[in-house]
């Protein structure tokens, strides 16, 4: 009982990058609006000042793989924290637009590095049977930051403060530092140990407080693939036989993701809201909804997650998206279905996003890796997730004004239906099997 609280505890810590990563992600769509009036800026200069977060978070994920190879799991997570605190600080300061898509590309660079650590670190320490569950506090963790940072945003823009936004932006300092200290209550992860430096006391001394009754097994197999794998892991080596099939893997899975729509919705949830004529004041009011439908939804997917398996999560999420995501562009056309329903169909479609992908992308990313190349297969798929997130936020207020909001969501829905396809064809289940049974099974 003692190991299950521990194990919690590390990775609960862990997790808390993910609070920040879902703050920092929110945070902007309170205050995006109110920057863009401030220094006067064009739809595309806007678009972005608000996407150079995200630019910053797909060059955090694509080499967050070799730090936390190189220099260990801890020390990474260490440095990301303290990422969050000088872009929190830079960004609400800023004296005008370059200084603050600088200090939101530090903050990005510490989201993307985020996504590859603290989900590897989790699936590292944690025993076979609850690793869905524990991996997937990382995604709580996000869906709780964007909760807080919708009620916070709230809570100042209603106020009357004088800028506003730079306090929206500064109060994530608070808990980015809290976060740098708890990281170093942590150990390092055991499987990195191992593999990088055949540290198997070592591991075994913190498997033996994380996983005691599955330790025997995870040392003795990660021995025979440190055998069995000579060559140090290296990102090109994702691309080639036999594990290009793997990676095929965590790029759809990352490319789907995004093709919901999720991100459009998250950063510009006050504007989809306004756009059907809800006021200002009740349109932000509205994004806590969604921050709360997120949170209950992701709550329920952390349940099921280790009960149901990954497969039958993604089944709920995409049925889910295709019917929300249907009757958002429905709305728009000024079919039979009234704008006012509009917030509803959001509300479905954050459940279904919570349900489905949300719960399940991080922890399957992490678990379909050798120990040798989970660093890199991690950072690859993030590298994915926020590259298309990226696209999302930069080019979303543009088109949806050059194409309307019904074409867009007409196109997230249908890419949706090749998700349930994929799903069903390709997508293996890993629920309840260690690290290694899974890399036996299907690496």
């Amino acid at each position: 009982m003692k190991s299950q609280y521990y194990v919690l505890f590390l990775s609960i810590t862990a997790a808390l990058g993910g609070f920040l990563f879902g703050f920092d992600t929110a945070v902007i769509s309170g205050a995006e609006r109110e920057i863009q009036r401030s220094w006067g800026l064009s739809d595309w200069v806007h678009g972005l000042a608000v996407a150079t977060a995200l630019y910053g978070t797909v060059i955090g994920a694509l080499f967050g793989g070799y730090p936390a190879d190189r220099w260990g799991r801890k020390r990474s997570l260490m440095w990301i924290g303290l990422l969050y605190l000088g872009s929190a600080l830079g960004s609400a300061l800023a004296p005008e637009v370059n200084s603050f898509m600088f200090f939101r590309f530090l903050g990005g660079l510490g989201v993307g590095a985020s996504s590859v650590v603290a989900p590897l670190y989790i699936s590292e320490i944690a025993p076979a049977g609850r690793r869905g569950q524990l991996v997937a506090l990382y995604q709580f963790n996000i869906v709780f930051g964007i909760l807080v940072a919708y009620l916070s945003n709230y809570l100042i823009g209603t106020a009357g403060w004088p800028a506003a936004w730079r306090w929206m932006l500064g109060v994530e300092a608070l808990p980015a530092f809290a976060y740098a200290l708890l990281i170093l209550r942590v150990p390092e992860s055991p499987r990195w140990l191992i593999t990088n430096q055949s540290g198997f006391q070592s591991a075994r001394e913190i498997l033996e407080k994380t996983d005691p009754t599955g330790v025997d097994e995870a040392i003795s197999l990660a021995k025979l693939e440190k055998l069995t794998i000579r060559k140090r892991g290296a990102f090109m080596m994702l691309f080639k036989k036999p594990l290009r099939h793997l990676a095929l893997l965590a790029f759809l899975i990352a490319f789907f993701n995004q093709l919901s729509g999720i991100n459009a919705i998250i950063y510009f949830a006050p504007r989809i809201f306004e756009a059907a004529g809800i006021t200002t004041e009740d349109a932000l009011f509205s994004t806590i909804g969604i921050g709360i439908v997120n949170l209950f939804a992701t709550l329920l997917g952390l349940y099921l997650i280790d009960r149901v398996g990954r497969k039958v999560l993604m089944y709920i999420g995409s049925v889910g998206y295709i019917f929300s995501l249907s009757m958002m562009a429905y709305s728009y056309v000024g079919g039979m279905v009234d704008q006012a329903w509009l917030p509803y169909f959001v509300f479905v479609f954050i459940a279904a996003h919570a349900l489905g992908q949300g719960a399940v992308i991080w922890v399957f990313i992490s678990e379909i890796f050798p120990n040798e190349f989970r660093a890199f297969g991690q950072s690859f798929g993030s590298f994915i997730h926020w590259f298309f997130a990226a696209l999302m936020a930069n080019f979303f207020p543009a088109v949806a004004n050059a194409f309307g909001a019904a074409s867009i969501f007409g196109c997230f829905a249908l890419m949706m239906v090749l998700q349930l396809i994929w799903v069903a064809l390709k997508m293996p289940e890993t629920k309840g099997k260690s690290l290694e049974q899974i890399q036996r099974e299907i690496g």
